[in-house]
């Protein structure tokens, strides 16, 4: 709630005024104030100060809720998942991707997180007699990877019955808005603009594909104390979203090696150091992008990787499911599940990325 705005706060009329000339705009802009360099912005005394402090905190932080009442709440409303149509994931996740919460993808190169991405933008599209949430889907494209052929060959291969309709097909690939920021300060210019597009366009999903590639560039050229606080604000921004509009949003990330003498690099990066006789030591190093921070902030994890011949769908982290791992290709048809009997992680294996070098990132 930190990015909630004063100006929608309903503050008596006086105080509304007086913060808004202070250009003290969100709650974060009021409380992270001290009380006295308060009433210096403010040119005003304790009592306004406390009562301004007041205000902003009652109608800024999220009422108490009991456990009853977010039972009441879940009944009447359904719980809003988005099916990815992998038996075995779904069955794991209750169902699928859950509305208002933060979904992450992360695994190395060429692995499928986009191809995954492509499917679930395809499934929120769909009628919901088909299992779809029949709506709008806002995909943020980072790295010029979405494919409007790829996901229409998606959908011809994974429901024929519908996509032989004349028509249907252009118009379920119509409910797909693509932006392509190029820069992360694009990339926050498009967030504070999202709220209104979500709400106008009737959106049932969000998907930024990726938020590592935004974040590189920031990384090359700052340090490491200056480089996080627009990652700060971009994931608060996304969980309010998520929260605001009851919808799933899924954002992919990126691996990078971590090592004592190489740091943090991403497998790009990587990939051209080892070479296919050192691929054991590329794999025991791949951890996810974006730090701690984010790894906390995100409500399910889902890590793509290959090792023993395989690639596999980890449910890394999930508030509904222990840690287990899914089998899988791609096909023409988008991801396909080879077993949907999950097997067991061990606890060693939940944190890490494996991943056998070239065959997949050279694809």
């Amino acid at each position: 709630m930190a990015n909630k705005l004063v100006s929608e706060m309903r503050l008596p009329p006086h105080l509304a005024h007086i913060l808004a000339a202070r250009r003290l705009n969100t709650a974060k802009d009021v409380l992270s104030l001290p009380e006295v360099e308060l009433m210096g912005v403010l040119d005003a005394g304790i009592h306004t100060a406390r009562a301004a402090v007041a205000h902003v905190s009652e109608i800024a932080c999220p009422p108490y809720q009991t456990a009853l009442a977010l039972l009441e709440v879940f009944r009447a409303r359904g719980d809003g998942r988005l099916a990815t149509t992998l038996r075995g994931l779904d069955e794991a996740l209750h169902g699928g991707i859950p509305a208002g919460k933060l979904t992450e993808v992360v695994g190395p190169s060429g692995i499928g997180k986009t191809q995954f991405c492509l499917k679930l933008a395809l499934l929120a599209t769909l009628p919901e007699c088909y299992g779809g949430l029949n709506g709008r889907v806002l995909y943020i494209d980072t790295e010029s990877k979405f494919s409007s052929r790829r996901m229409i060959e998606i959908g011809e291969k994974s429901f024929p019955q519908i996509f032989r309709q004349e028509g249907l097909a252009q118009k379920m690939a119509g409910r797909i808005l693509v932006l392509r920021p190029t820069s992360l300060s694009e990339f926050t210019k498009s967030l504070e603009q999202m709220k209104v597009t979500l709400l106008q366009h009737d959106v049932k999903l969000l998907v930024v594909d990726s938020m590592a590639a935004l974040m590189s560039s920031e990384i090359e050229k700052s340090a490491t104390g200056l480089r996080q606080h627009p990652l700060r604000w971009a994931l608060s921004f996304l969980k309010s979203i998520a929260e605001f509009s009851q919808i799933p949003v899924v954002v992919t990330n990126q691996v990078r090696s971590q090592s004592n003498d190489d740091g943090y690099r991403y497998s790009f990066e990587v990939e051209k150091k080892y070479d296919s006789n050192n691929a054991e030591g590329f794999e025991s190093h791949l951890v996810a992008a974006l730090g701690i921070q984010w790894a906390h902030a995100v409500t399910i994890r889902l890590v793509f990787e290959a090792h023993s011949g395989h690639r596999y769908i980890k449910v890394a982290k999930s508030p509904m499911t222990p840690a287990v791992a899914f089998p899988f290709t791609v096909e023409s048809s988008g991801i396909i599940l080879l077993s949907d009997e999950g097997i067991d992680v061990p606890s060693p294996e939940i944190t890490s990325i494996r991943c056998q070098g070239e065959n997949v990132l050279a694809q």
